[in-house]
């Protein structure tokens, strides 16, 4: 299992996630970096561990009040070693052109898709995209048949909990546990809720690919020597 850390990107800005109530998200404040400016978070990010991806969610894309491409290219070309994996509000295969480049891999969030049946457009546009199952307080995000036909899903899966991300109220072992039993030749990945080092131990006995991180790794919660063991 590997962790991957988070920026989310709002107005120009990293932005500090708490509970996916993403109105009242405000600028980072990390001993990371010295700014919430993007380019810096992600120097600090990678000065603390040797991070393989960086998983970016442009906020303003998925609202649909502009985006944060070009904040995006520089991250690629600043780190041309380090794997981005985008969310950037895809609903049609046409939204995802302007963003395919060598080290980014697409993330079809299902809170984006206006039917079941735009997966398959996406994936085409995109082969190697990611798939992120949204909910929140265990309501499907998105089309709901789609949570139940784990044949039409990519090899990557995300499964993310929105209410519990910048929550650190630990991950949702249940809903991991349903996924893999549904799913069990898929690469899935944690989204959501990670505290410490021990929840990193759970997720990795329930066979997690990987797992997205932010608040544990600024607030200290997961040390330079417990992240090196998961990168």
């Amino acid at each position: 299992m590997i962790v991957v850390p988070v920026i989310d990107l709002m107005g120009g800005h990293v932005v500090q996630a708490r509970y996916g109530e993403r109105s009242r998200y405000r600028p980072l404040v990390s001993p990371l970096a010295h700014s919430s400016d993007p380019l810096d978070v992600a120097r600090g990010l990678l000065a603390l561990a040797p991070f393989p991806a960086l998983y970016v969610a442009d906020l303003d894309a998925i609202r649909g009040c502009g985006d944060h491409r070009e904040a995006v290219r520089s991250l690629a070309s600043a780190f041309p070693d380090l794997a981005l994996w985008i969310d950037a509000g895809f609903g049609t295969s046409a939204s995802i052109a302007g963003w395919l480049a060598p080290g980014i891999t697409v993330v079809i969030g299902t809170e984006s898709l206006g039917s079941a049946d735009a997966l398959a457009a996406l994936l085409d546009a995109a082969p190697d995209a990611m798939l992120s199952l949204d909910t929140r307080h265990d309501v499907r995000l998105g089309p709901p048949e789609l949570f139940d036909q784990p044949e039409r899903w990519p090899q990557r899966v995300i499964a993310m909990t929105l209410e519990r991300v910048g929550s650190l109220q630990g991950p949702s072992g249940d809903r991991l546990r349903r996924l893999r039993s549904a799913a069990p030749g898929k690469s899935l990945i944690a989204a959501g809720g990670v505290r410490d080092a021990q929840d990193l131990a759970t997720l990795e006995a329930l066979d997690m690919h990987a797992v997205l991180v932010a608040s544990a790794i600024h607030d200290g919660n997961l040390d330079r020597s417990t992240l090196s063991r998961f990168v």
